[in-house]
């Protein structure tokens, strides 16, 4: 597994871990209750940071056990792996442009600050997951 897919991989499982908890996390804040009553924004921004922190400690040691495999590969990127980042980076585009739209209608509406921020923030957590998995996918399928 070259570089850029262990990267990929390790913004796959952070990004999915992160989402998680969050949901559970308010979900269970709210206790049933209304969600717009959670105080929202302390634990999205604790998973945004985990979750980035995350990635980037997954990789390192990832890439510290594929460097005693194999150190020559280690960090090795061709153009290939460019093609596949900008593949991933479209498709994840897509989701972010949808999350945009969601996040101008619920202005437009007047929704609780936590439904648009809850959108933002799913619609990143799904541009990456999403992204990722096409760049997943073109690894193992190729670009053809």
């Amino acid at each position: 597994m070259v570089y850029q897919e262990r990267n990929t991989w390790s913004q796959l499982i952070a990004t999915f871990v992160a989402a998680t908890v969050y949901v559970i996390v308010v979900l269970r804040a709210a206790a049933g209750g209304p969600l717009t009553d959670v105080e929202w924004w302390p634990v999205m921004l604790w998973t945004i940071v985990g979750s980035i922190a995350g990635s980037i400690v997954l990789s390192i040691v990832w890439g510290m056990i594929a460097g005693v495999r194999d150190p020559d590969g280690v960090g090795a990127a061709d153009l290939r792996d460019r093609d596949i980042a900008r593949l991933g980076s479209r498709v994840g585009q897509a989701f972010m442009v949808i999350a945009g739209l969601g996040v101008i209608t619920l202005c437009a509406v007047e929704a609780s600050w936590f439904w648009i921020a809850n959108t933002m923030f799913f619609g990143f957590a799904l541009s990456a997951f999403i992204g990722g998995i096409a760049q997943v996918i073109a690894y193992r399928r190729g670009l053809n």
